[in-house]
């Protein structure tokens, strides 16, 4: 058992914490298994299953990794180690606690110190201390000399070095158990150049890079483990082109079939090199997070962002289909009011971005944004996740209205479930429009008011379809609703909504026209048959209404693994006959 515990409370189990296993590797974790080590728990866990797991190593010292999501269970926890363990000492650090140290502690009696800033060398001496008092005195004279830790004794110490060379991190993921079911995080550098008010990174303007080659070696490892994801937590990640390029190209030369990679770009500083490397890169081997969060200049100025959209749009544009794009928008930023932030919405969807994140502004400690805030009017939660409540631009109520459409996108847009039908309404009537419209029916209707299976919205807008008369034809709407409904979901029973025009013997024409009929279980039962009045595979459905006329369309479904050993007809696909 460690005696020294670095402790992570992830969102949920899936994640990894890189800081913990970093951290705890540099001290000498491998060599060292009985002074320092980490564990994993979840903010789903209850604070009992939590503090029994801590409680079962015996640990003499717990440092918490602290984020806005999960220091709230953390600070239940803390004071309850105390009851159990009255002589462990405990300590925070990361990003949450580095800016509101003395805070923690004036709030917490039980919290004995916090780590401030970049934690390898600040927790190594801690090591070194330990290892020299056993006892591991916190209101000794050695303990008040360690760099970057403040505690209740001796406040705050001067803050330490940057780490400069990161070939010094080891790689953090010596055993890799679970590759298809966790999230492994990598950072291949450190700090940003940017000033964003509302973003920590802004506070680190020090970029510090990985050498290349260890880089490729780290990546490697990822794929010859064959994990699922790998999230790259650089702030911004294409700062070099021959770097940033130079590792894409690494992942395309070696890989695997299998690893999907994550970056946050930004995206209006893709280079022309760049932007055609990603012409060749194929489907499931890189997704993008791209911040945009307003597309008001003014805004962008005021909170020290590039203010050329026009750039950014026309590089997501030229970003190819086979890379997931994933773009952000912030809500209750300075000058954005609710008519200036459906048009960056209506800006943003413009791109079709694959995923939406409607995001609202944190105010952190440390940041720009928290003077500029106290100076201009916002309101925020006092406690994490610090979220605004309102601004001179947004009220209270606007918030929350965008709080419903927020659940709006994740339901039509996010889900991926409504392919043709936001198509056809996107076109016809404007994204922001659409959605306002929804909430609003969703408020009549008490939609947000209960209980809600992922079958619900299908049937919520198929049932309200004539509210959107004045912008689309209802036929039109209903038969794209039904298209993508059959098409995202096989199933064996249909809502009471669904008019399933089904024929047994066009079902097997069809599969005999296009593969035929291998094992007639499965073929039937990983396929469905159905018409429509219009042809909804077509750019434009509304021009294929005709009277009399049907399509038929054999849709094929992905087959489970144990029912498809081979391989093969693996992939969903739609057949109009």
């Amino acid at each position: 058992m460690p005696e020294i515990l670095l402790a992570a409370v992830n969102a949920c189990y899936n994640h990894t914490n890189i800081a913990v296993r970093s951290i705890a590797l540099y001290c000498g974790a491998e060599e060292k298994p009985d002074l320092i080590g980490f564990g994993e728990w979840t903010i789903n866990q209850s604070v009992g299953e939590i503090l029994r797991g801590i409680a079962a190593k015996e640990p003499k010292v717990v440092v918490f990794s602290t984020y806005i999501w999960n220091v709230e269970i953390i600070q239940k926890i803390i004071p309850e180690i105390k009851k159990i363990l009255p002589e462990c000492k405990i300590g925070m650090g990361g990003p949450e606690a580095s800016f509101f140290a003395q805070g923690y502690l004036e709030k917490n009696p039980a919290l004995d110190f916090v780590i401030c800033g970049e934690g390898e060398d600040t927790t190594k001496e801690l090591c070194d201390f330990f290892q020299k008092d056993q006892e591991f005195d916190v209101t000794s004279l050695e303990f008040g000399k360690i760099k970057g830790i403040f505690s209740r004794k001796f406040g705050f110490v001067h803050g330490r070095e940057l780490l400069w060379d990161l070939s010094a991190l080891p790689f953090p993921y010596p055993a890799m158990d679970e590759p298809d079911n966790k999230i492994y995080y990598y950072e291949s550098s450190r700090g940003c150049p940017f000033s964003c008010a509302y973003c920590m990174s802004s506070l680190d303007k020090k970029v510090r890079f990985m050498p290349i080659e260890r880089v490729f070696a780290d990546i490697q490892k990822f794929l010859d483990a064959n994990v699922r994801l790998v999230k790259f937590v650089d702030r911004t990640y294409n700062l070099n082109e021959e770097r940033y390029i130079g590792i894409w190209q690494y992942i395309l030369d070696h890989h695997n079939g299998k690893t999907m990679f994550h970056f946050e770009i930004e995206a209006e500083y893709l280079s022309e090199n760049a932007i055609a490397f990603l012409q060749k890169v194929p489907s499931e081997v890189m997704q993008f997070e791209i911040g945009v969060q307003s597309a008001n200049p003014r805004t962008l100025k005021a909170v020290g962002r590039s203010d050329n959209v026009e750039t950014l749009f026309k590089n997501v544009q030229r970003i190819p289909s086979t890379i997931h794009s994933h773009l952000d928008l912030i809500a209750g930023l300075p000058f954005e009011d609710l008519e200036s932030f459906g048009r960056s919405f209506d800006f943003v969807m413009k791109m079709k971005p694959d995923a939406l994140q409607l995001g609202f502004l944190k105010v952190l400690h440390g940041t720009d944004m928290e003077e500029y805030s106290e100076k201009n009017g916002w309101k925020w939660m006092e406690n994490p996740p610090y979220e605004t409540l309102s601004t001179p631009y947004l009220s209270y109520e606007e918030i929350v209205y965008l709080k419903d459409v927020e659940t709006m996108v994740d339901a039509f847009w996010n889900s991926g479930e409504f392919c043709k039908t936001m198509s056809y309404l996107g076109r016809t009537m404007g994204f922001w429009k659409f959605f306002c419209k929804a909430v609003d029916l969703g408020r009549e209707f008490k939609a947000f008011d209960q209980p809600r299976k992922d079958v619900y919205w299908f049937g919520f807008l198929f049932d309200h379809a004539t509210s959107f008369a004045d912008f689309a034809d209802v036929l039109v709407l209903q038969e794209l609703i039904r298209f993508d409904f059959i098409e995202a979901k096989k199933s064996g029973r249909f809502p009471q909504w669904f008019d399933h025009r089904y024929d047994r013997d066009g079902h097997t024409l069809a599969l005999q026209s296009h593969g035929g009929i291998q094992n007639t279980r499965l073929d039937y039962a990983y396929s469905d048959y159905d018409e429509f009045f219009v042809n909804p595979l077509c750019d434009r459905p509304e021009d294929t209404v005709s009277e009399g006329k049907c399509y038929r369309i054999l849709f094929v479904y992905p087959r489970r693994e144990k029912d498809n050993p081979d391989g093969n007809h693996n992939i969903k696909k739609q057949i109009l006959l």
